[in-house]
């Protein structure tokens, strides 16, 4: 019987929601003063947005242990932490215990934050009129991305096995 032909595919990222049958209850609590934009990585990778929490306030959804989950600031992108790290990652809990996911401002470097703020003052298109260093110009000009979050995750996620391989070769 004749097979189908065998598309090749791009591989899948390494940060991606693994199937589970594992239910895991959480609240994520928005502690910071901005409103915050939660967002699961599905099976291939993909941030998908499930919605909105303004300042101080929380929802409780239940998601699936191996469901990885990153918040952003709703109105800058700028990536934001939960529970101290850059993505959440559920545990499974006994007896349906509800997990808590902390979501906070990160500490921002002076540079950073003087970043933030000219973006949120000059038009994109008027960076290059500024009387700044053409470095400071191009890192202004390269808005917040979780794409690029996630490839940078991606590559420490790949660091890691690789050195756990070697370490058990050794």
């Amino acid at each position: 019987m004749p097979q189908e032909p065998v598309e090749r595919q791009q591989p899948l990222p390494l940060v991606r929601s693994l199937v589970s049958r594992l239910q895991a209850h959480v609240v994520f609590c928005n502690r910071s003063p901005r409103t915050v934009k939660f967002i699961w990585i599905n099976f291939h990778g993909e941030p998908q947005s499930y919605g909105e929490l303004r300042p101080l306030t929380g929802k409780r959804i239940t998601t699936y242990v191996g469901h990885p989950w990153m918040f952003r600031d709703a109105e800058s992108d700028d990536p934001m932490l939960v529970n101290n790290k850059e993505m959440y990652l559920p545990n499974a809990l006994e007896n349906g215990q509800v997990s808590m996911a902390n979501i906070t401002l990160p500490v921002f470097s002076l540079r950073e934050r003087c970043l933030q703020v000219v973006r949120q003052l000059v038009r994109s298109e008027d960076f290059q009129r500024l009387e700044i260093a053409h470095c400071l110009q191009e890192e202004l000009a390269q808005r917040p991305s979780i794409q690029a979050d996630l490839r940078r995750i991606g590559q420490r996620v790949e660091q890691r096995l690789l050195q756990n391989r070697e370490m058990q070769n050794n």
